[in-house]
């Protein structure tokens, strides 16, 4: 399992490989607060989302992320990041995370689409055995997304993580296994088809 830079296609949403040049354009619809309640340091300022996808691409660089920028395939906007990470090639898994998405595509095919895409390539190109997900435990919204998708909940670190504001964060892990993976992928496909009903 070795992931590379690579493109992902689908009807309503384009993973590129994220590079410093999508800054502009992720810091004009990523630096609205609502994004960043949940994520342990929130970004403010165009500087600090440059920092962010220069941490991004050092990861790259060291094999343990693979980061991509998400764009709305109808319009050609820059709507979100999302990326591989904590890659162990030796045990075939990988995390789906570091998600964000505008405000705008929240709870919409693109979301489900980038997903969808992810999945798959872990799956059926990289040959993944587990791909992980995991949210902070007050995140409701997230914690249905990722059980929308068709992921197991496997359980809770409680006071996991410190956030920016000094608070403990219990640290919710989700999984979806290759075993699994078939089920998952003809629901997502599913849920696809019928675009008005993707949340």
């Amino acid at each position: 399992m070795n992931p590379q830079p690579v493109t992902l296609t689908g009807e309503f949403a384009r993973l590129e490989p994220l590079t410093l040049e999508h800054v502009p354009a992720l810091a004009r619809v990523g630096l609205d607060p609502v994004l960043w309640r949940w994520v342990l340091t929130p970004l403010v300022t165009p500087d600090e989302m440059r920092s962010y996808v220069a941490l991004a691409l050092d990861e790259q660089r060291r094999g343990v992320s693979l980061p991509f920028a998400i764009v709305d395939a109808a319009t050609g906007e820059v709507i979100g990041c999302t990326r591989y990470a904590n890659i162990e090639p030796a045990h075939r898994r990988l995390e789906i995370g570091w998600t964000w998405l505008a405000v705008s595509h929240q709870r919409t095919a693109a979301n489900t689409n980038a997903k969808r895409l992810l999945l798959g390539h872990a799956f059926d190109v990289l040959g993944a055995v587990r791909v992980e997900f995991k949210t902070d435990g007050m995140n409701a919204p997230s914690r249905a997304a990722i059980a929308r998708i068709g992921a197991t909940q496997e359980g809770i670190f409680r006071k996991h993580r410190i956030n920016a504001a000094r608070q403990s964060r219990d640290t919710v892990w989700f999984s979806v296994l290759d075993t699994e993976w078939p089920a998952v992928r003809a629901k997502l496909d599913a849920r696809l088809a019928r675009p008005t009903t993707v949340s």
